[in-house]
């Protein structure tokens, strides 16, 4: 894969974080429970995203309606890579895109206020057949990043952009076994 095609993620050797965006209730519910329970559904596609900034971009820091609350997600590496490689890129024959258990798309990755920069960035769509087996058997733990998200908002919003990056989580090149590179690639 082309720089431009890499994952950055915060990860370790076992793990690796990924963030959502929820409504109160659930995130609320999630948290309590140490894993997602009601009134998350297990119906629907969820998408997972290993880049902070994309989902600040997304969540709009968390002022969109029904995104009010963050989540970093620590999830299996074992987990992850499993996710990946039952994934179709959604840029793929739609026939395949609807029968895959995972979606894949490449958006521009972002700067602190927003920017669309020069590469890009993964998102994942873990489909309703395999909610559960990321719910109750990937993920490992749940952080409630809401008043981190609040204070980098508002130090960027105010022009302290530097001060409001030291809160970011850090992030680097997440290292995907070739097989999985090649399954990823836009363009292939």
């Amino acid at each position: 894969m082309t720089s431009q095609y890499r994952i950055r993620a915060d990860h370790d050797a076992d793990t690796i974080v990924v963030y959502q965006a929820y409504a109160p209730a659930i995130a609320d519910a999630a948290l309590r429970a140490g894993r997602f329970v009601a009134p998350f559904s297990f119906q629907r596609m969820t998408w997972i995203k290993p880049s902070f900034l994309w989902l600040m971009h997304r969540s709009n820091w968390a002022r969109k309606p029904g995104q009010e609350r963050v989540l970093a997600v620590r999830m299996t590496r074992r987990g992850w890579e499993e996710a990946l490689s039952r994934a179709v890129l959604t840029s793929a024959d739609p026939a395949a895109v609807a029968r895959a258990d995972v979606h894949v798309q490449w958006d521009p990755e972002r700067s602190v206020r927003g920017a669309a920069l020069n590469h890009y960035s993964i998102q994942v769509g873990i489909g309703r057949h395999l909610i559960r087996t990321f719910a109750d058997e990937w993920i490992v733990g749940l952080t409630d990043l809401t008043p981190q998200v609040h204070k980098a908002a508002a130090l960027t919003r105010s022009g302290h952009t530097a001060k409001a990056q030291r809160l970011l989580p850090a992030e680097r090149e997440y290292p995907l076994p070739r097989t999985l590179e090649r399954l990823l690639s836009p363009g292939r």
